[in-house]
């Protein structure tokens, strides 16, 4: 089975989105644009027998997209899972005048990693569609 997605930029105002919601997501908005890069995996049995359940279930979308919207979902999760580890920048102050203090933690690196990749991606979809 082959899936390939898009990376979204981090972006503030996008809700997460939570497992339990890719039902009503499936049902209603098409998926995001994809990159150029193929990423070929081998599936558990089980899962595999999972991902061709919900093609069943949910015949409009392919397991193709399936596969790429759980995985969307599990990185979104992981992502909010990330702790919060106190900087040493004041950024703002709260509603009782207190600093509050960036995050070092793992959040902006990957936040700035994934605008790196997210880029290089746009730039092979680019270069792929001029062929």
């Amino acid at each position: 089975m082959v899936a390939s997605q898009a990376i979204r930029p981090p972006n503030p105002g996008r809700t997460k989105m939570k497992i339990h919601q890719l039902i009503k997501e499936w049902k209603a908005h098409a998926a995001a644009p994809i990159t150029a890069r193929e990423y070929a995996i081998h599936l558990p049995e089980h899962t595999a027998a999972r991902i061709l359940a919900l093609a069943e279930l949910f015949p409009a979308r392919t397991e193709t997209q399936i596969i790429t919207e759980l995985l969307d979902a599990a990185l979104d999760d992981l992502e909010a899972s990330f702790p919060y580890a106190q900087g040493s920048n004041v950024i703002a102050e709260d509603d009782h005048e207190d600093p509050i203090y960036e995050d070092a933690g793992l959040t902006p690196h990957f936040h700035a990693l994934t605008r790196k990749y997210l880029q290089q991606l746009k730039t092979e979809r680019k270069s792929t569609a001029g062929t």
